[in-house]
C-alpha cells in the first residue's frame, strides 16, 4: 500500500488491495477483515464504507489502517486489533486474556434459550455458564431471558474483568453475578442450578501444534487445551454437576466434533444423565452436547 499518487487511495481501492494483500495471507475472509479494519480507522460502522467507496481517507486514517494491516498480515486476529467481536446481536469487548467469539457457540446459547422456555417456574430460572471468558454466553442469555439470574465463572481473573465490562456495557449486570472459579469449586451459591452451560477447553495438545497461527500465537491457550485428548476438562464438568443440577436441569456443552464419540461415551456411562442429544453446526458436525439430570 504505498502513497502512489498515480491514482488516489479512495475507501474502495483500500478495500480492494487490502482483500487482495489478505487472500495471500490466507485469511478466511479477506473482505470483511479489510472493511472492519477500515471502519475502525475511519471511527464509523462497517456498512457505512459502502455510501463511502469514493471518498479518500485522511493521512491520519490511512495511517492508522496501513499499521492494523500490517499486523493482521502478521496474523493477529481482527478481533484484538480493534478490540472487539460481535455475537449473538451484541458488540463484545475482547482481549488476549479471551476467547475470540465464534458463530458455533451461538448454537450454544440457542439451545440453553429453548431448554430456558421448558422451565415453568415461580421463581427465578438458575444458569450458570462455565468458562464464561468475555461472557457472550451469560449475557447473552440474560439478554434474552429476562427471568433467568446468570452465575458466570472463569479460572482468569482477567477474563472476568473483561466480561463483567461487557455485563455493565450491555446492561444486564445486575442479573450476572462473576465468580473466579475452577469449573464449580468455588461456587457455593445457588446449591443447584437448572442449566449448566460451558464452552469450556477441548482442543488436545496435538490438535493445538495445528492449530493457524492466528489462533495458536494470540488466544489464551489455558482457554483452548483441555490436555492429551480434548476430553479431560468435558469429564471433570460431568463429574461435578450431577450434584449441582436441578432434577429435569440440562448440562449444556460446546465440543469439537472431533471428540464427540468420546464425550457421547463419558455421557452415557454417567448414570446421572439422559436424553442425550447432539446440536449440528451450519456444515453438518456435532457441535453441543445436550443432556438432562434425570
Amino acid at each position: 500500500m504505498s502513497d502512489s499518487q498515480d491514482q488516489p487511495w479512495t475507501v474502495l481501492r483500500l478495500l480492494d488491495w487490502t482483500t487482495q494483500f489478505f487472500k495471500r495471507k490466507g485469511s478466511g475472509s479477506p473482505r470483511l477483515d479489510a472493511e472492519v479494519l477500515l471502519a475502525h480507522a475511519r471511527e464509523c460502522e462497517r456498512i457505512e464504507l459502502y455510501t463511502a467507496f469514493a471518498e479518500e481517507p485522511d493521512e491520519e486514517q490511512r495511517v492508522a489502517f496501513r499499521e492494523m494491516v500490517r499486523r493482521r498480515g502478521e496474523g493477529m486476529p481482527v478481533a484484538q486489533l480493534v478490540g472487539y467481536r460481535e455475537f449473538y446481536s451484541s458488540r463484545f469487548r475482547v482481549s488476549d486474556a479471551t476467547l475470540i467469539p465464534r458463530p458455533e457457540t451461538e448454537h450454544l446459547v440457542v439451545e440453553t434459550l429453548d431448554c430456558a422456555k421448558q422451565f415453568s417456574l415461580n421463581r427465578p430460572l438458575q444458569v450458570i455458564d462455565v468458562g464464561t471468558g468475555s461472557g457472550v454466553i451469560a449475557i447473552s442469555v440474560a439478554q434474552s431471558c429476562e427471568n433467568a439470574v446468570v452465575t458466570a465463572v472463569d479460572i482468569s481473573d482477567a477474563a472476568l474483568k473483561i466480561a463483567a465490562w461487557n455485563a455493565q456495557k450491555l446492561e444486564v449486570a445486575d442479573r450476572i453475578d462473576f465468580l473466579q472459579s475452577d469449573l464449580l469449586a468455588a461456587v457455593e451459591q445457588p446449591e443447584r442450578f437448572d442449566v449448566i452451560c460451558s464452552n469450556p477447553p477441548y482442543v488436545s495438545e496435538a490438535e493445538y501444534k495445528e492449530l493457524s497461527p492466528t489462533v495458536r500465537d494470540f488466544e489464551p491457550r489455558g482457554a483452548l487445551v483441555s490436555g492429551p485428548d480434548g476430553t479431560e476438562v468435558i469429564a471433570r464438568l460431568l463429574e461435578q454437576t450431577p450434584d449441582r443440577l436441578n432434577i429435569g436441569g440440562r448440562l449444556i456443552i460446546e465440543l469439537s466434533p472431533m471428540i464427540a464419540d468420546a464425550c457421547q461415551a463419558l455421557a452415557l456411562a454417567n448414570p446421572a444423565f439422559g436424553d442425550l442429544r447432539f446440536i449440528k453446526d451450519l456444515d453438518g458436525h456435532r457441535r453441543v452436547l445436550s443432556l438432562q439430570r434425570i
